[in-house]
This record gives structure tokens, sequence and C-alpha cells, in this order.
């Protein structure tokens, strides 16, 4: 039997060493994109703020081949060197990649070996589907690093159902929807012709992207938000996870044109059967013709007419998603504590939780305590 060891990736030369195995584990997994060896490089490759930030990714041999990657790194928040999925701040869902999902015991031997290497305080893994590998987890077998379910879910919403065309989906919604999606339809042929499409395996993505980074950002500073890496100025986090998806063979850039100009843009992608729905944005100067909403109406509806069985809205519980989805489920979050320092951000955390429980928006407005804030 082959011998097992293991490694933990520190470099960006090590990191693009390991591409060819790495890419090959992935592609006979069957796992997402997120969990790829070109979307982790991408991500640390475009990160902004990749001096706060060290790869910690473990890798696990049996001989000369790769059975699995636990894809790790670190971030310094407030003074605390947290352990987190590498590329989180862009993935929707976090795991660990194997060759066979059954090994649960692999998982453990990798993130046993984690903990000796070190190098943080605390390890904060989120975004985990119910299926997904890393639960096993927490299971306190094995040693190391103990992990506990946090209090930091998230939703996960899906449209999922027996419509066989989107005409048949479309006719299930209520009459309020499908008389705003008309009302919206009409409000922007008004001012000009008006059509949806997906973007051709040819056609050039960075005007398309140059106009979603302008529609986000207009709509955040609309909105009172903070931007975020991927809509940055000068930020190059986008364009370097679109074109992953592109190069892959999975993106569907979907785009709503009104008078020749798009109003609307979905950068989604296709994986296992579904619509994924990665960025959706919209031109809030034309926001009370709801684009956003037509756009995405118009890309479930082509979806089911191609036999894809889910869209699914990947994480987040904006209200349009639990409007149209048919099913939610619970991303869990899991943290442990392996120095002083680590447990004891781990108590406030807890403590500050439980205050804002009993006394909800009055311990909002007494301001957040740091502690909350580390692992976000």
């Amino acid at each position: 039997m082959a011998t097992e060891r293991f490694e933990t990736i520190r470099t960006a030369g090590r990191l693009a060493e390991v591409g060819p195995a790495w890419t090959a584990l992935w592609k006979a997994s069957g796992a997402l994109v997120f969990q790829s060896h070109a979307w982790v490089s991408a991500w640390w490759a475009s990160a902004p703020d990749r001096e706060r930030r060290a790869l910690a990714v473990v890798l696990a041999w049996r001989g000369d081949d790769l059975v699995g990657v636990l894809p790790l790194a670190t971030v310094r928040r407030m003074g605390f060197r947290v352990l987190e999925w590498a590329a989180k701040d862009c993935s929707d869902f976090g795991d660990a990649l194997l060759a066979d999902r059954t090994d649960r015991d692999l998982v453990r031997r990798m993130w046993l070996y984690a903990g000796r290497a070190g190098g943080f305080d605390l390890a904060y893994l989120n975004r985990l589907l119910p299926d997904a590998v890393a639960r096993t987890l927490l299971q306190p077998e094995g040693g190391g690093v103990r992990l506990h379910l946090n209090h930091r879910d998230e939703a996960n919403w899906r449209v999922r159902g027996s419509w066989t065309t989107g005409q048949a989906w479309f006719d299930a919604q209520s009459k309020k929807t499908r008389q705003n999606y008309r009302r919206g339809q009409k409000a922007l042929r008004e001012r000009g012709p008006l059509v949806f499409r997906l973007l051709g395996p040819d056609e050039p993505l960075g005007p398309v992207l140059d106009r979603l980074t302008t529609f986000k950002r207009a709509w955040l500073e609309r909105h009172g938000l903070a931007s975020t890496a991927f809509y940055d100025a000068g930020s190059e986090a986008l364009p370097a996870m679109v074109q992953v998806l592109a190069e892959a063979g999975l993106l569907h850039a979907f785009v709503l044109e009104c008078g020749g100009a798009v109003v609307a843009v979905s950068i989604n992608f296709v994986q296992a059967g579904a619509m994924m729905a990665f960025v959706t944005t919209y031109d809030p100067e034309v926001e009370r013709a709801s684009p956003g909403m037509v756009l995405m109406m118009d890309y479930i509806m082509w979806s089911i007419d191609r036999g894809l069985h889910t869209v699914d809205f990947l994480c987040g519980d904006e209200g349009f998603k639990s409007r149209f989805g048919t099913e939610v489920l619970t991303l869990a979050s899991m943290t442990g504590a392996r120095t002083p320092q680590g447990t004891a951000a781990q108590l406030v955390d807890r403590a500050q939780h439980a205050w804002r429980r009993r006394f909800g928006k009055r311990a909002d407005a007494a301001g957040q305590a740091p502690a909350a804030e580390i692992a976000a």
C-alpha cells in the first residue's frame, strides 16, 4: 500500500507546481469550481490585501497520487490569525476535496496536520452545505483543534420543481409576480428594444464586467453600503474568477439590453445540472423598471427549458431569493481555538451572541464588540 504523507502549501510557487495533480483530482471528484486549483490560484493572484494573508493549503498524497486537499489560508483580523477557507471571500460553498468522499477519516488526518502546522489562533470554516465532507470535523475523533458549530448560519435558496418548461414555471407564479414581470418589460421597452440573451463564447467579457462593476458600485453607494474587493476600483478579483469559469467551460453570462445598452447582468455558471447565480446586478438608474427581476426570471425560464433541474441562488438571504426559491438549505459554520488568544476571542463571541439573542436591538445599539468581527 502506498505511503500516505501530508504537506502544507505556503508559497505561490508550490501552489503552481501542484496544479496538474489538483486539477486532475478536482475533475475526477465532480466537486464544485470553488474547490478547484484554478479558483484558489486566481483568488490568491488577485487578492488585493495579500499582505495580511497566507496560504495554508493541506495536501494528502498516497505515493504520487494526490487524494485530498484541504484548501485553507490565514488572514490577520484585529490582531488575530484566523484560519479559513482559501478564496473564502469569493466562494459560496466551502469544503475539502477528496478522491473518495466516503474517506472521512482522511479529512480528520488532514485537519490534525493543519493544527500541528500551526500559524493561527482561531479557525472559522463557513458556508458548509448539509453534505459537506468537512462537517466530519465536528466529530471529536482524531484529535487536533476541536471544532464546534458556530451561530453564523447562512441561507442557500434554490428553485426546484416539476416544471417541464420555463413557461410552466412562469404560469405557476403568483398573479402579482407575473404582472410585475410584464410591467417591468413594458417600462424597459419604452426606452428601446428589449433583448435578453446569453453572451456568446467569443464575445469579450471586459465591457460587460465593466458595466457590472459600475452598476454595483452605484447601487452600493445609493444604499449606503460598503464596497467589497470584487467591486473596488482597479480590483482584478472579479475578472480573474470569471476567467476561471470561462476557461473551465462553465460560464453562462446573461445580459438584459435595452435600446442596445446593458441594463442588467448575471454572471452564472452551470455544474451538476444546476444553474448557479454567482453575481447579478442592474443599472440603478432604471431601478423602477426592475431590470434585475426581469433578467432573473428570464434566466430561470431559460434554465428550465434546457433541462437544468435547479437554479441555485448560492449563499445569502436577499429578499428576492426567498420570494422565488422553493427550497432553502442552511449553510453551517464551525469555529475552533488553537491558542489562548483564540479561546478568549471565541468566549467573547459566544457571550456577545447570547447577549444579542436576549436583548436584541438594544444590544446592537450598544455597539458591536470587536470579537464579533474577527471571523467575519
